[in-house]
């Protein structure tokens, strides 16, 4: 993941992309940061639809999800996303 990333595209066109119904409380933002709620595309029983969630990774053996705020990277070669994927809607990504 990257330090800040940004999601302004319209949101009919997400949904038709996706092929879902309307994305619930889409606010523009050019400076989404972690441990904000953001918008993700997530796959049930094979059909698609958007959802919100938390950005950041707080491990199984955090005691406290404050965590999250600086776990925002992971190595696709020592973390295993088996569980709860989803697609992380995004236009552009920058570090600070």
């Amino acid at each position: 993941m990257c330090g800040r990333f940004a999601l302004t595209s319209d949101p009919f066109a997400l949904a038709w992309h996706f092929g879902v119904g309307p994305l619930p409380d889409y606010q523009p933002s050019y400076n989404v940061a972690p441990s904000q709620a953001i918008a993700i595309v997530r796959q049930a029983a094979g059909k698609r639809s958007f959802g919100r969630a938390r950005w950041g990774l707080i491990p199984s053996w955090a005691k406290d999800a404050k965590i999250g705020f600086s776990t925002i990277n992971a190595r696709a070669e020592t973390v295993a996303f088996r569980q709860r994927r989803c697609l992380v809607l995004a236009d552009g990504w920058y570090e600070w």
